[in-house]
């Protein structure tokens, strides 16, 4: 037991030991829903990420806040978790999503999970994540399929 509680220390230590090497970052985002993405870190290992996505389908606006810590003991490569909520719109093209007006708004929940390297040299970030969303307005259920790749310019 005192094993188990000593890990369990360690492991959140290193988790709010963490400093990242950059403040701010603005990008592309590659998936199923393509778009752009902005991520701000607010604390060392805290940030705020934006994402406005849109394909045939319609538009999505996704906030999230994530925690970010070091991954596998190698520097400038992170996982991060954390969650948020988005509002989207889906147009008549996806009749099993659309209900026949035109106007499908959507709102739900977002969590994500994902790994990001930081190239300090050029200044990118690449990452890849996945982010499950439960609609809770509009067309309701749980998405499990979401994620993307994104790289951002960091500054």
């Amino acid at each position: 037991m005192k094993k188990i509680i000593i890990l369990s220390i360690f492991l959140l230590a290193g988790t709010f030991a963490f400093s990242q090497s950059y403040n701010t970052g603005v990008g592309v985002r590659g998936a199923f829903a393509s778009g752009i993405t902005i991520k701000h870190f607010v604390k060392d290992n805290a940030a705020f990420e934006g994402i406005v996505s849109g394909g045939t389908w319609g538009m999505d606006i996704t906030g999230l806040y994530e925690i970010h810590a070091r991954a596998f003991d190698v520097d400038r490569l992170n996982w991060y978790y954390g969650g948020g909520a988005h509002i989207a719109q889906w147009n008549n093209d996806y009749p099993h999503i659309a209900d026949g007006d035109g106007n499908n708004v959507v709102v739900g929940l977002d969590g994500i999970l994902g790994l990001e390297y930081y190239i300090e040299e050029i200044p990118f970030t690449i990452s890849a994540d996945w982010k499950p969303v439960f609609n809770l307005i509009g067309y309701t259920g749980f998405w499990g399929y979401g994620g993307a790749i994104s790289i951002r310019y960091t500054f």
